[in-house]
């Protein structure tokens, strides 16, 4: 998100300040001018201070918008954003880094943008929340080749989408304007979030034990992961999806806030919980446990089109590979099943702890 917004590496306020140029120096001449001396510009090199500076005035409704639920600490306009963790008792801090991978190539192929920050925000803040920690604080990195205020805008206001409904606080980053290093039609995104729990309050997944259940949420799409083979795919058989299908591909991952929160205003508190990413269902489960395993059956995955997708992959390599239609799990004592399966849209039963190592996958009918 530009809030931090840099142009290459020029010193930059925080997001309500405007990019600024350490020490004195003369001025920038007016905008489509040259220098006095007639000596190149920074301008002129393809870097624009000025249009950096208004779109940050663009992009205050969107931060606005993230501090309803949650407050910085402190003045606006330094070089760190700030936050006051006197509300917790033994506070814990946790922090995840993640991007949108190669999905990223089709969201600006369609102009997808607010989709892409809403991508950003839930691969980080689903990290964060497999802990027991609320998501506190939420940067980006933005790399682009030249300052476009609408993209930018639409970018942000995604993010803001995902990170109000959530109650993170979107409390800078930086966009970059790069000429010459990011290509045209290119944009790259990092994103940064910072959580806290109390120590009492964090998930400990060495507690999993043989006949704990495993209940799984179900996904909104294909989410952020594995669109380096679904686009291999869809090179080699570009009518395997119709547009309208895709569309349904393409949606926005998934943010499982409602899962965790509901999960303790029921009193359950999870032996381990895991947001299914890269590597599907087994890789992500089988990094929480040692020594104990699952055997999972999950249901058919109703994502419109997604078969005619299964019918160009490895059987197998799907499931390491794609959500399948599950995005969360949750592990817990088997007397909170029931209330688990509540605690979200589709959860459902996949199966128990098993003694061995690893997780085995099957898609229920097949």
């Amino acid at each position: 998100m530009g809030i931090f917004l840099c142009s290459e590496k020029t010193g930059a306020s925080p997001f309500l300040g405007v990019t600024q140029r350490r020490g004195g120096g003369t001025s920038i001449p007016p905008r489509g001018t040259e220098a006095m001396s007639g000596k190149l510009t920074y301008q002129q090199a393809g870097v624009d201070t000025r249009k950096a500076a208004a779109i940050v005035g663009d992009i205050k409704s969107h931060v606005k918008r993230t501090q309803k639920e949650r407050q910085l600490w402190g003045a606006f306009g330094l070089f760190a954003a700030c936050y006051d963790l006197s509300a917790y008792q033994a506070p814990v801090i946790m922090t995840g880094c993640d991007g949108v991978g190669t999905k990223i190539d089709l969201l600006l192929e369609r102009g997808m943008y607010e989709t892409a920050g809403k991508d950003l925000v839930a691969m980080n803040v689903n990290d964060i929340l497999t802990t027991g920690g609320d998501p506190l604080m939420f940067l980006d990195y933005i790399g682009i080749p030249a300052l476009d205020g609408e993209k930018i805008e639409r970018l942000i206001a995604g993010m803001a989408d995902h990170l109000e409904s959530c109650g993170c606080i979107l409390a800078g980053g930086e966009t970059a304007e790069m000429p010459g290093i990011v290509p045209e039609g290119v944009v790259e995104l990092s994103g940064f979030c910072i959580g806290c729990a109390e120590k009492t309050d964090l998930i400990d997944p060495t507690t999993v034990s043989i006949g704990d259940v495993l209940v799984g949420y179900k996904s909104d799409s294909i989410h952020a992961n594995g669109w380096s083979l679904v686009r291999r795919v869809l090179r080699e058989y570009p009518d395997v999806a119709t547009e309208e299908e895709l569309q349904h591909w393409l949606k926005p991952t998934r943010l499982y806030h409602d899962v965790t929160r509901a999960l303790k205003a029921a009193g359950v508190k999870p032996r381990a919980m895991a947001h299914i990413t890269g590597g599907g269902l087994p890789e992500n489960l089988e990094r929480l446990f040692q020594g104990l395993g699952a055997d999972l059956t999950i249901p058919a995955w109703e994502l419109p089109g997604i078969h005619k997708l299964y019918e160009h992959i490895d059987a197998e390599d799907r499931f390491h590979t794609l959500n399948m239609g599950i995005g969360w799990v949750a592990i817990v004592a088997p007397e909170d099943a029931e209330k688990a399966c509540a605690a979200g849209p589709g959860g459902v039963i996949l199966g128990t702890m098993r003694a061995g190592d690893g997780v085995h996958v099957k898609v229920a009918g097949e």
